[in-house]
């Protein structure tokens, strides 16, 4: 006979302990423990099949070859295209433009079909949201379901060739008593999707929204589990969206997709150095830098902003560079060119919302600043 045990679950970390407890041992939260029962049969597990071991040369990978998305892009960022079973992660803040994105994914990739799986709008709102876009659907079926085990069954009913959930955070497993978007359900359903994606060779896209850390919900659960993680980001009020990878098993992670957000969708900016340079004549504060990131060269502009600070600690603040490489760069242009920068707040942006990440552009950075304390 099978034997029930039972194990505790924290909805607030994921913790699991053997017994019951009024506080969580991982995380101190109170009242967060939930009892979960595991039916284990000695019978049921000598009957198991165990997974073989086989020859590397011996496996195929005809299967696993990219797939165009019709989004160069997008393509551009997955290292040249979608591998058959992979599991992406799209993440950004909410409005930032995941679903029109993943909706003109949708729209580009039916060679066969696409299985839209929407567990935050109707069938109606995803309607209105196509054909804003102007997108017919003809080979887009759409679901509008939070349980996870009806959104597999659907997956592996229309053997579709992507399918795109939106969002992670709205599914559930019933078989764990938590509410959606905990850190128990995005594991479990993550890891079922991950399952299904691999034995049916579907590429699975999840749109997960990021939370004011900056990372997606769930603390980095996800991104351990999926094969490629994407953010999609840019500022609320401005057009501009870039695309980047910071985890890819495929390809590059340096390599980032610019777009423009218009009524007819997310359009692909052809020369994106024009976003990233505002004024067209030379001006005080201002620098021009060649950033690159993956295989393009991108002008960026730098614009630093000095003033008087009455404070013990001026203040320094960036936007889209280190924080800590500021703090260093001005030490050495204290030092070397004697200037008093030890009574002046800095302010560092990087136009259009780029980010640099390397050093390419101390020198810019260094500039800017001089150009602004000498109004030059």
């Amino acid at each position: 006979m099978s034997k029930e045990q039972s194990i505790f679950v924290c909805s607030n970390c994921g913790g699991e302990s053997l017994k019951w407890q009024g506080k969580c041992p991982f995380c101190s939260e109170w009242n967060t423990l939930r009892e979960i029962k595991n039916s284990s049969s000695p019978v049921g597990r000598q009957k198991r099949e165990s997974a073989e071991p086989e020859k590397l040369s011996e496996i195929k990978t005809g299967g696993y070859e990219r797939i165009k998305s019709g989004l160069p892009e997008l393509d551009r960022v997955l290292g040249g295209g979608i591998v058959g079973g992979s599991l992406i992660l799209l993440g950004g803040e909410p409005g930032i433009g995941k679903s029109t994105l993943s909706m003109q994914f949708a729209k580009s990739f039916s060679e066969k079909s696409v299985l839209y799986i929407s567990g935050e709008e109707s069938k109606e709102q995803i309607k209105m949201r196509a054909s804003r876009l102007g997108i017919e659907g003809e080979n887009i079926n759409v679901l509008c379901d939070t349980n996870i085990d009806n959104a597999i069954n659907a997956i592996i009913k229309t053997n579709p060739s992507a399918t795109i959930i939106d969002s992670i955070q709205a599914m559930y497993d019933e078989n764990y008593p938590s509410t959606p978007g905990s850190i128990v359900q995005l594991r479990e359903c993550a890891l079922k999707l991950q399952r299904v994606a691999k034995t049916q060779n579907v590429p699975i896209i999840l749109t997960g929204h990021v939370t004011k850390e900056g990372v997606v919900a769930g603390p980095k659960i996800l991104e351990h589990l999926v094969d490629v993680v994407l953010y999609l980001e840019g500022e609320r009020f401005e057009n501009t969206r870039i695309l980047h990878g910071v985890k890819n098993r495929f390809g590059n992670v340096d390599e980032v997709g610019i777009f423009e957000m218009k009524e007819k969708g997310l359009l692909e900016i052809k020369n994106p150095s024009e976003v990233f340079l505002e004024h067209k004549s030379p001006s005080a504060g201002s620098a021009i830098s060649a950033a690159i990131s993956g295989s393009r060269v991108f002008l960026v502009e730098i614009q630093s902003l000095l003033s008087k600070s009455y404070l013990s600690y001026p203040k320094r603040t960036v936007s889209g560079f280190d924080l800590k490489r500021l703090d260093l760069l001005l030490a050495v242009m204290q030092k070397n060119l004697r200037l008093p920068l030890l009574s002046y707040d800095v302010y560092v942006n990087i136009v259009g919302g780029f980010k640099i990440v390397d050093r390419v552009s101390d020198l810019a950075v260094c500039a800017s600043i001089y150009s602004f304390f000498k109004n030059r």
